[in-house]
């Protein structure tokens, strides 16, 4: 069995992850395994947290890979980086930091993958925008926004826009609710291909390690 630990920041991130890949967790469970989200509290606290939490369940479930996927928005929070790559690299150094700390088995590195919503969970939902549209109840958009959605920039990150949007039709973006409505009803292979920088490589790695 494998039981995979996938923690984000926060609520909304989990409910949009467990209503997208709701199948994906079916099928993990029918094969002995186990995959769940889990919210950490915000970006700050997962990427603080993080790392020492992570190690401590992968020390004591041998059977057990542990994701860490915070949004990157916002930039240098709670430390320098403004891409991937710098978010990556000082979360993997802070886990060996916690590893060489506690005189832990090196090979635990090997299970401990860290991954990120390019800029945040609203990128799919701009990615999902025949659904978006069916829950904003309009038939066009009033908002434009990078194609593919990952390269919009820190100035303008996808849940802004997706306030925006919600906004220009009336209505308030409640990220718990309407979320997971809208992955509910997507297919994440589409979201895969729509958001090949930073998504689609971190759903690779995931069902990778339950097929």
């Amino acid at each position: 069995m494998r039981e995979i630990f996938v923690y984000v920041e926060g609520p909304s991130d989990q409910l949009g992850m467990l209503k997208l890949l709701g199948r994906v967790i079916e099928g993990a469970r029918q094969r002995g395994n186990v995959l769940g989200f889990y919210p950490l509290g915000g970006k700050d606290n997962l990427l603080k947290k993080g790392p020492l939490k992570a190690l401590n369940i992968l020390r004591n479930k041998p059977s057990s890979w542990v994701f860490l996927v915070p949004d990157l928005y916002p930039a240098n929070k709670p430390f320098a980086h403004t891409d991937y790559s710098g978010l990556k690299a000082t979360v993997e150094e802070t886990f060996l930091s916690e590893l060489k700390r506690k005189n832990c088995d090196q090979r635990l590195r090997q299970r401990f993958r860290v991954h990120c919503f390019k800029h945040d969970l609203e990128a799919l939902l701009l990615a999902s925008d025949q659904v978006l549209l069916r829950r904003l109840e309009a038939t066009k958009f009033t908002r434009n926004w990078a194609n593919p959605v990952e390269n919009q920039d820190f100035n303008a990150p996808p849940k802004r826009i997706v306030e925006m949007l919600f906004l220009d039709a009336g209505k308030r973006y409640k990220d718990t609710v309407d979320a997971p409505w809208i992955l509910e009803r997507c297919d994440y292979q589409s979201l895969k291909n729509e958001c090949p920088q930073n998504f689609g490589p971190f759903l690779t790695d995931l069902i990778s390690l339950l097929e």
